[in-house]
């Protein structure tokens, strides 16, 4: 069976590079530039938010990461290669299929492989143990709540033990007690596994709950302004919401959001 379990976190700063993008493009239609000119350097355990208004090219960023599209100018390079399973997705909509049962939603990446169910059994098994629905394995998506679907999306994405998650904006429909909830747990689960993830938000609060590094975006054209780091510790709870050194950081995150926002041409 897949081992999910233990991959370690380095501290920043000793983590083994693991993607760079580097002065990447991207024009649509030949006109409209979403994104221009972006480096970044994400490392093994990395959680980074991309941070920033709308149009600023964030969710562009993610789909030339996840291959969904090609850079138009620029390059984006996988150390060592990108192989099978390297990559999960999970994306703004928890895009379930709905006449599939929980686990048939989890076993698609797989399916995908033409691997058999019975073959990957332990991975779902253990997917869906990470995310505390073990005993929803049989339901189907209209008998789960927003929060729970979300939670099937984020098994699909780790199932695979990837290296890399890419969350589009996963927690901007539900309200704030389920997202708070959901943060706190996403952050337990990257403890479990140590998977490395890039994280789009318009959340100031949430980037910095969240992140140890936040890309801040300007648009018109997309490009990153700066990087700001959050230096507080993991594991983080609602006791770090309240304190002030989260309050230092989310005032250190606006500013810089403040700036990239009049930097839009």
């Amino acid at each position: 069976m897949t081992d999910l379990l233990h991959r370690p976190i380095l501290p920043l700063g000793q983590r083994a590079p693991l993607l760079e993008l580097a002065e990447v493009g991207k024009v649509f239609n030949g006109q409209v530039t979403a994104l221009r000119g972006m480096s970044l350097t994400v490392h093994e355990g990395d959680f980074i938010s991309l941070l920033g208004p709308s149009g600023c090219g964030k969710s562009t960023a993610l789909r030339l990461i996840a291959g969904l599209s090609t850079p138009t100018q620029g390059r984006i390079r996988w150390e060592g290669g990108q192989k099978a399973g390297d990559l999960g997705v999970v994306f703004q909509e928890p895009t379930l299929m709905p006449w599939a049962t929980v686990v048939q939603n989890v076993y698609l990446p797989f399916r995908l492989r033409g691997q058999s169910l019975a073959s990957v059994k332990g991975e779902i098994d253990e997917a869906l143990a990470l995310v505390g629905l073990s005993a929803f394995a049989g339901a189907y998506p209209r008998e789960l709540s927003g929060g729970m679907k979300m939670r099937v999306s984020i098994a699909r994405a780790l199932v695979t033990n990837p290296r890399l998650i890419l969350m589009d904006e996963p927690f901007a429909a539900l309200d704030e007690i389920t997202r708070h909830r959901l943060n706190t747990d996403l952050l337990a689960l990257r403890e479990k596994i140590g998977c490395t993830v890039i994280f789009v938000t318009h959340s100031v609060f949430e980037s910095v709950f969240l992140s140890d590094r936040i890309v801040v975006m300007a648009a018109r054209p997309g490009r990153v302004i700066e990087e700001v780091l959050v230096t507080a510790p993991y594991p983080r709870d609602e006791a770090f919401r309240t304190s002030a050194g989260y309050a230092a950081h989310c005032k250190v995150a606006s500013q810089a959001l403040h700036r990239a926002m009049g930097e839009a041409a």
